[in-house]
């Protein structure tokens, strides 16, 4: 055998143990999801009123916070892929504070206290138990705003389909999972990762005002997701670009500029 063909078959054969790896040690759920089920702290630490929330999802429950606000608008909160809910207090507080919305924001199955575990499937029902939560309590849809960050865009999205709210806002979007495998595997590898939070197929469908949020630094979801998911968006939407932000600071980077153009956002007239 001659040596490039050598190399080829090594080469294939390499490329088949790895794809049985990959596909043994199930890369949705070990390289998508990271939950912590310790709540490090409450609203009531940082000096806001708030209510327990447990909503039944299939026979597991799903736990969040209901922080209060000043107006009528109520934002449903669909956080990123790692730690719980009382990992996003701080900026819990400055949006609740600055924009003077009412806030649910939930932990999915397997995240925090809610039970179960986390699945494209399972975080598709908690959004879906949220938005049935607020309806229940009477909060008119005309005012109810989904804020989806990080891979909580594709959970904001998908909602937004099916269940169009006021306004939507995507923090940090990707274009899908297999989009995202891409920049960590091989092409072939990439492949083979199943097609799931599939946003670029689904945001030509939303039926709302939205407005995107991105870091132009962000090192996890690339600005061009964002860009690419922004130009695929029907009109009305709204692009707001943080220069030097990455993918975990957009708040702190964009301070006062970042609560203002979401405030000025939920308070445009549809």
């Amino acid at each position: 055998m001659s040596k490039s063909l050598l190399r080829s078959a090594s080469w294939l054969l390499l490329l088949a143990i790895v794809t049985v790896l990959v596909i043994a040690m199930d890369p949705i759920g070990r390289f998508i999801y990271f939950p912590d089920d310790y709540l490090v702290a409450t609203p009531a630490d940082l000096g806001m009123e708030y209510e327990d929330v447990v909503l039944d999802v299939g026979g597991e429950t799903t736990h969040g916070w209901l922080v209060p606000g000043t107006g009528d608008q109520t934002l449903l909160w669909f956080h990123g892929n790692a730690g719980n809910i009382s990992h996003r207090l701080d900026n819990l507080r400055l949006l609740h504070d600055r924009v003077g919305v009412s806030i649910l924001i939930v932990d999915y199955g397997g995240y925090g206290r809610s039970t179960g575990s986390p699945s494209e499937a399972r975080m598709f029902a908690d959004a879906r138990a949220t938005l049935d939560f607020v309806l229940e309590r009477g909060v008119d849809r005309s005012q109810i705003v989904y804020f989806g960050r990080s891979l909580g865009s594709g959970v904001a999205l998908d909602l937004a389909v099916g269940e169009p709210p006021a306004k939507l806002i995507l923090e940090t979007p990707f274009e899908s999972i297999r989009a995202m495998a891409a920049a960590l595997f091989p092409r072939p590898l990439a492949k083979l990762i199943p097609q799931q939070f599939d946003n670029l197929s689904k945001i030509g469908r939303i039926r709302c005002p939205v407005l995107f949020i991105h870091g132009d630094r962000d090192e996890i979801v690339p600005f061009a997701h964002g860009q690419s998911l922004f130009a695929a968006a029907p009109q009305p939407k709204q692009f707001f670009r943080i220069p030097g932000a990455t993918h975990n600071d957009t708040y702190i980077v964009g301070g006062a500029e970042y609560f203002e153009t979401i405030r000025r956002f939920l308070a445009e007239s549809s």
